[in-house]
């Protein structure tokens, strides 16, 4: 039994892939011992990978990109949130983005993920950073919710199902991400590419499992409800409005696969938001290692 480590963000939905091959004996199925961590501050999953102390991750592509500029080696094997689950929810008193003028916004990480597209979506309301409002880091999902209770932030991005979850709790969404940026990877399947060449047999393994995994989230809606419930907390009514949205957009890929249009989405929108040399003209396929998964999916067709 080949032993990996893996990471992931806080306890959040995007994590389903993972905790449904851990719970239903698939990467055990495939010879290997995972054990999974979950860390607050995301930028922690992309330090672990740097250093070794994880073997792969769920984590925030922009971080893969920002790593390989500096001349680092993590690659994109796989996908995770290739379509927006967000909405924009502020506080109680805020029914308009004008009303954030002045305000802070909560963000996952000021240097990646959640703040590009914070930055881009007020800049279409005509709000700037920073002479509009200011940013502030709080962490991922669960924590933007906790802050915006508190009144330490006005808004942000909130994932499926807090979203729904602030709604009815009578909160505001200004906006859907998704309907002004269709495709963007948010967070994807990543690791270390010398770790991977070391390792290939232990990747086809986890690849085989991870492409598994998301097949089985889109044909067994019960037991997806059981898992988000033990593992997030949440009911069993917002456990089945997520998978109701997750499954209706596609926000998890049905094959496993990052898709090159939501990361070049990302690519896109960082490179108008951050002043950073040469980011618009490169390319997402420059990230991306696609033959682990096409080997799982080889190897899968040939079991069928």
């Amino acid at each position: 039994m080949k032993k990996i480590k893996a990471g992931a963000i806080s306890r959040n939905y995007f994590n389903m892939p993972f905790w449904i091959a851990l719970k239903q004996g698939m990467f055990l199925e495939e010879g290997l011992d995972v054990t999974l961590e979950l860390f607050e501050p995301i930028d922690e999953v992309w330090r672990g990978l740097k250093s070794g102390y994880l073997d792969i991750a769920l984590g925030v592509t922009e971080q893969v990109i920002l790593e390989r500029e500096q001349g680092g080696d993590l690659e994109i094997v796989g996908g995770n949130i290739n379509r927006l689950p967000f909405s924009f929810i502020t506080a109680k008193e805020v029914t308009s983005f004008e009303h954030l003028r002045g305000k802070t916004i909560g963000v996952s990480s000021i240097r990646s993920g959640s703040s590009s597209l914070v930055m881009k979506i007020m800049a279409s309301h005509g709000l700037e950073y920073p002479r509009d409002y200011s940013l502030q880091e709080v962490g991922p999902i669960l924590s933007r919710w906790t802050k915006l209770q508190e009144g330490v932030i006005a808004g942000g991005l909130q994932g499926a199902p807090l979203n729904y979850i602030a709604l009815d709790a009578g909160y505001h969404s200004l906006c859907e991400p998704r309907d002004q940026i269709p495709w963007f990877q948010f967070t994807s399947l990543n690791v270390s590419g010398k770790w991977g060449r070391e390792h290939e047999q232990e990747m086809n393994g986890f690849l085989r499992a991870f492409v598994r995994a998301h097949q089985w989230f889109y044909e067994h809606p019960e037991d997806c409800k059981k898992i988000a419930m033990l593992e997030t907390g949440i009911t069993a009514e917002y456990a089945d409005r997520a998978w109701e949205e997750y499954t209706r957009d596609e926000i998890f890929p049905r094959d496993g696969r990052a898709n090159p249009l939501s990361i070049q989405a990302l690519i896109d929108t960082s490179a108008l938001i951050r002043e950073l040399p040469n980011r618009g003209l490169i390319r997402a396929e420059q990230f991306m290692n696609d033959q682990y998964i096409q080997h799982a999916h080889d190897s899968l067709a040939k079991q069928a």
